[in-house]
């Protein structure tokens, strides 16, 4: 049979597009299925593999060498090549889990990184993207299965699994994007808390510093009749005056604190 001619152009040019969403897709004389996955290496990949199902054979679209490979069987050579695909990625989203666990433990210890933004906006836009693909992989296989049901010699059980396996890494993304939002709103409030310590501190300095300031400005100014101007101990008794004015600053910082 040349699967080229059968099948339809518009179809030709959807196989072809390494970009392609799944979908599954009914026909007169085959059906179109393209499951679009997330692939996760050094780093994140999306690939879509595609299907040509005929009546009694099923063929598989190879982008690179742009030829459709006969696979010998109709259902059960593609649950083959779709259940290799998405059991390594059940174990590599693995990685993902492992870092945002490394994350929260750095926030309990209260020993975050600098690049701890920019790590969680990449495993941020990485998981939403895998959450994405997914739900509509999800989707493609579920209306497969449906189509396929009644058919003789459908394996409804392997199909079933592929569909369950997206479905637990799909769980599993929304489970990670819930505690990188949660990892997120618990670093902003480490950081507010460090900011209002830092204000707090610069307040108390400023407090104490403004009065003395103010006193240093009043006797910097070059007029006559300053007090103390005329004595030879002038120096060292507006020192020890701006002494008692500091502690008093003190004191009255101490009792508002305490009253708050």
């Amino acid at each position: 049979m040349n699967i080229v001619k059968l099948v339809d152009t518009l179809h030709l040019e959807d196989l072809k597009n390494p970009m392609h969403p799944s979908i599954f897709d009914e026909n007169e004389g085959y059906d179109m299925l393209i499951v679009r996955l997330p692939v996760i290496e050094k780093k994140l990949e999306l690939i879509s593999i595609g299907f040509i199902i005929t009546s009694d054979n099923s063929y598989s679209y190879i982008r690179e060498e742009d030829i459709f490979e006969e696979l010998g069987s109709r259902f059960e050579a593609p649950y083959k090549i779709l259940d290799t695909t998405i059991d390594k990625l059940l174990k590599s989203f693995e990685v993902y889990r492992d870092l945002i666990i490394d994350m929260e433990e750095a926030l309990y210890l209260n020993k975050t990184k600098k690049s701890f933004i920019n790590r969680w906006l990449e495993l941020k836009r990485n998981i939403v993207r895998i959450e994405r693909v997914l739900m509509h992989a999800s989707s493609t296989m579920d209306k497969m299965i449906e189509y396929y049901t009644d058919t003789k010699d459908f394996p409804l059980n392997h199909y079933m699994d592929l569909h369950e396996h997206l479905d637990r890494t799909l769980h599993s993304a929304k489970l990670q994007l819930s505690k990188l939002d949660y990892l997120y709103n618990f670093h902003s409030a480490q950081t507010n808390e460090r900011m209002n310590h830092l204000i707090y501190i610069l307040t108390i300095i400023s407090a104490i510093f403004l009065p003395l300031n103010l006193v240093v400005g009043f006797f910097g100014m070059n007029t006559g009749g300053l007090p103390f101007s005329d004595g030879l101990s002038g120096t060292s008794s507006v020192g020890i005056f701006m002494i008692f004015l500091s502690i008093f600053m003190l004191g009255v910082i101490y009792f508002v604190k305490k009253r708050v």
